[in-house]
């Protein structure tokens, strides 16, 4: 695992942390950044030893010293430790890491923004993140650290002069949300949008809607809710604003009657000019990040901007400098053994129908070289529940609007999908990731346009690895059902 940059600004001191936790130190120290995994410590880190079902992080305490942590929070002193180590002893590390984010929360004036959705969480976290920088310091979840263990580490690594913070929240289950809200304690509060993800955790879909809507508990009445006016469930997201006592709500959507409305937009390969209405001004800006459904987060982002009454125009200028995340849309070239190149897009990270998609409409603008096609590797959507097996074999009318020339499936699950496609489309099927490589090496030909695409269970990050160093790699015999 690759290390994080070293810090070098003091984010708590031994004093400090002792009083945000009630733990006792034995020591003077300060520490510039905060980490539970001792595989990543930079130099400077507090290291955080959580105890879990199949891990103990005291058994590593020593190495995150050695590897350049500054102290350690603990519940004992861990056996062989030198005499005088840097420690903090605490009841309990996991309440210790959620009261440091909560300290961390409470001793700064910086505005919070929560962001959560069913798809295009992280990716407008990261656009925000982008855009706020340029406007102050701002702290942001790194990746996607948006649970129970997540959300308080995140919090935890904010600075007391911060001017934005910007955290992710995940859940999969209800009541999951609002603990995170209580915590974070948004000013503003983003719902991308709400979608049939982790559906096998619901009754219904009103029950996901229910369960994002948990985001607005830890919210006042001065805070901003920020929601999706083209969802079907805005109405239901807006009466639980409404509810929680939060006052004011601003719609983002295609929908003329939203606050932060399209006007018009063109989307190409590489993203979309967009002309938006927002509070009733008019404001033009590119978004670098292709796909459609990009235009509509451009607005989620916008309406964040604006709730917090800072410059819109300057916030919709700086959208043409962002880039996609890894394994989120990203692009590379890949130069090929027997000469030419292909171009492969990284979609791997995560998936659900809706994403799926959104992907395929990505893939369709993009034009092959000459005698490529385009081709998508897709792996199970996970969590979908009983209806599983209708969401993956209904992607094959969308990959044949698409124009997707050959689909290559992994999974159980993508079975369904295989079974769905015309013969014609079928590139060839494999249980599992690691078993595509092979398939997917020996199918690429120069000029394709190649997808990958699932949810990050089924570790189709295996297979872009692999692509992406195809030009030193052997075309082997492989099977496909």
């Amino acid at each position: 695992m690759t290390k994080k940059a070293e810090h070098t600004k003091v984010l708590w001191t031994a004093e400090t942390a002792s009083q945000a936790t009630g733990g006792r130190t034995n020591s003077a120290w300060t520490v510039s950044g905060v980490s539970i995994d001792s595989r990543n410590v930079a130099k400077g880190d507090l290291f955080v030893a959580l105890r879990g079902p199949n891990f103990n992080g005291h058994k590593f305490v020593a190495q995150a010293l050695e590897n350049g942590a500054s102290a350690a929070v603990v519940d004992h002193v861990p056996d062989g430790l030198d005499q005088g180590a840097p420690l903090l002893v605490t009841a309990n590390t996991e309440k210790a890491l959620f009261d440091l984010g909560a300290a961390a929360r409470n001793r700064t004036s910086a505005k919070i923004i929560g962001v959560t959705g069913s798809v295009g969480k992280t990716g407008v976290k990261e656009v925000l993140r982008s855009v706020l920088s340029q406007m102050g310091a701002c702290s942001a979840t790194e990746g996607n650290l948006n649970n129970h263990l997540g959300l308080p580490l995140s919090l935890a690594r904010m600075a007391k002069d911060t001017d934005f913070g910007v955290f992710e929240m995940g859940m999969n289950h209800p009541g999951e949300l609002t603990p995170l809200s209580r915590a974070c304690r948004p000013d503003v509060a983003v719902i991308t949008t709400v979608e049939a993800v982790h559906a096998g955790n619901f009754d219904s879909e009103e029950a996901i809607a229910d369960a994002k809507a948990e985001i607005f508990a830890g919210m006042g009445k001065s805070g901003v809710a920020v929601l999706n006016a083209d969802n079907r469930h805005f109405d239901r997201l807006r009466k639980a604003a409404k509810t929680a006592g939060v006052e004011k709500v601003v719609a983002f959507g295609s929908d003329d009657k939203a606050d932060i409305t399209v006007v018009s937009s063109e989307t190409d390969a590489d993203g979309s000019d967009i002309t938006a209405a927002i509070n009733g001004k008019t404001v033009s800006y590119r978004i670098a990040l292709p796909g459609t459904h990009w235009v509509v987060n451009s607005l989620a982002v916008l309406g964040v901007v604006a709730a917090l009454n800072l410059d819109v125009e300057a916030a919709a200028r700086s959208l043409s400098q962002v880039s996609p995340l890894k394994g989120r849309g990203e692009r590379f070239e890949v130069a090929l053994p027997d000469g030419g190149s292909f171009t492969l897009l990284d979609d791997s990270y995560n998936a659900s129908p809706a994403s799926m998609r959104a992907a395929f409409e990505t893939l369709s603008r993009i034009e092959p070289g000459q005698g490529g096609h385009r081709i998508a590797i897709l792996g199970d959507m996970l969590e979908l529940g009983p209806a599983s097996a209708e969401h993956h074999a209904g992607l094959a009318t969308p990959l044949e609007e698409a124009k997707i020339h050959t689909v290559l499936t992994v999974g159980r699950s993508m079975a369904h999908l295989r079974d769905a496609l015309t013969p014609a489309m079928r590139g060839g099927h494999e249980s599992a990731a690691d078993a595509m490589v092979p398939l997917a090496i020996n199918r690429i030909r120069k000029g394709d346009v190649v997808l990958v695409k699932g949810s990050a269970g089924s570790r189709m990050g295996v297979i872009v690895e692999a692509l992406k160093t195809i030009e030193t790699a052997p075309r082997v015999a492989a099977n496909g059902g």
